[in-house]
């Protein structure tokens, strides 16, 4: 295997979000859409004409996956919508955890079968284990994977069966096989982050199986091969690293979101691009996210 490469990020817009989070790379739109969860909006930075749009929801948004055209799934506080972004027409509301009042959606992925797992938490981030991690199959049937999380983020997946899940509050990367039936066969400790390297946050595999990971609190992004080895690192100038993926003409571009959340003056000088979308060439190709892929019956009563 070629040794990686990458150089040095570059600032693609200085969106000076919040919380930065949910990067998806949508080929047809030549674009990649990310969200700010607490200014509750939906980025959008078409790569080819460089032309952006930010797009107002009206609530916390952890996430988004595509199904067709201008139709999303959003992930939002309490509530899985699919949603017309051009039109603003909001197709399907399904509510999520409705009695638990604090908790909202955070990170959510799509699997190599077009499935959407996502995971909860408490909004006000307390150590509390009340989040949960979810799948969505396309018949919109719910299931409830794991649970006892602070705060879920990934998943990222080896296959339909394997994949990697963390708890960011724990600092732990687990790595997770399930069976047909959804049940968890086996969950060990994949990597787990030292205090001085901050926190593992969002993360996408290359397509060598290697695992990138965003680290809030700790400007960076590590790789990480199957046995755990940290192979490659990449330093950013903003502190809170929160999610990346794959994308671009040919799939090696990583593209990466960044937060201020919490950051003093100081800390926003020092990284004084916190907050900002950043794009890394890299010599790697990821996989492409899968699209949410509805059943047939629910894409003709539904779209």
């Amino acid at each position: 295997m070629n040794k990686i490469k990458t150089l040095e990020p570059k600032v693609i817009w200085n969106s000076k979000c919040k919380l930065g989070e949910g990067t998806l790379w949508v080929k047809e739109h030549n674009s990649i859409y990310f969200v700010d969860i607490k200014k509750k909006k939906i980025c959008i930075l078409n790569t080819k004409n460089n032309k952006k749009k930010q797009i107002k929801v009206n609530k916390e948004i952890g996430f988004l996956a595509h199904i067709k055209k201008n139709i999303f799934i959003l992930g939002l506080q309490g509530e899985i919508r699919i949603q017309n972004l051009k039109s603003k027409k909001i197709i399907k509301s399904i509510l999520i955890e409705p009695k638990i009042k604090l908790n909202r959606i955070n990170d959510g992925k799509t699997d190599p079968a077009g499935n959407l797992w996502f995971g909860t938490m408490d909004n006000l981030e307390r150590k509390i284990e009340k989040g949960s991690l979810y799948k969505l199959d396309k018949n919109l049937s719910l299931t409830k994977i794991d649970k006892n999380y602070r705060i879920t983020n990934g998943p990222a997946f080896i296959d339909q069966l394997n994949f990697y899940h963390t708890d960011s509050s724990k600092r732990k990367i687990y790595k997770i096989k399930i069976n047909k039936n959804n049940k968890i066969l086996d969950k060990k400790i994949f990597k787990k982050f030292s205090n001085k390297v901050g926190v593992p946050d969002g993360m996408t595999l290359d397509n060598n199986k290697n695992l990138w990971v965003a680290h809030y609190h700790g400007a960076c992004i590590s790789v990480f091969n199957n046995k755990g080895k940290l192979i490659h690192r990449i330093q950013f100038q903003a502190k809170n690293i929160t999610n990346c993926t794959f994308g671009g003409t040919n799939n090696n571009q990583l593209f990466v979101t960044s937060a201020t959340k919490g950051m003093n003056s100081a800390d926003l000088r020092k990284f004084r691009y916190s907050g900002s979308l950043f794009s890394v060439k890299t010599n790697c190709k990821g996989f492409l996210q899968k699209k949410f892929i509805l059943a047939d019956e629910k894409k003709r009563s539904l779209l």
